[in-house]
């Protein structure tokens, strides 16, 4: 998974803090391989999620879960616009 989000210029810091909290809880669920949070070096109103679950069940596992809750609940008043997410498999 993909999650892309675009901070209002002035709420970059409010975004990270609040997507920062996200990264160890995260890594601690149950069917996470893999969970980075990266700001665009060029662009930093720009935060993207490269994610690696073991299935689908374990990804709706995290989406449930109160960490991701209580992000919801504060970030969007932060975020230019939606954000951006995007659910890949692998291609073999």
């Amino acid at each position: 998974m993909v999650a892309r989000f675009a901070a209002k210029p002035d709420r970059v810091e409010d975004v990270k803090r609040i997507l920062s909290k996200l990264v160890d809880p995260t890594r601690a669920e149950d069917g996470c391989i893999a969970y980075e949070l990266l700001q665009n070096k060029r662009e930093p109103t720009d935060f993207t999620f490269v994610e690696e679950w073991t299935g689908e069940a374990a990804l709706m596992e995290h989406l449930a879960t109160e960490h991701i809750k209580d992000c919801k609940a504060q970030i969007f008043e932060h975020l230019e616009r939606e954000s951006d997410i995007r659910v890949y498999e692998v291609v073999r």
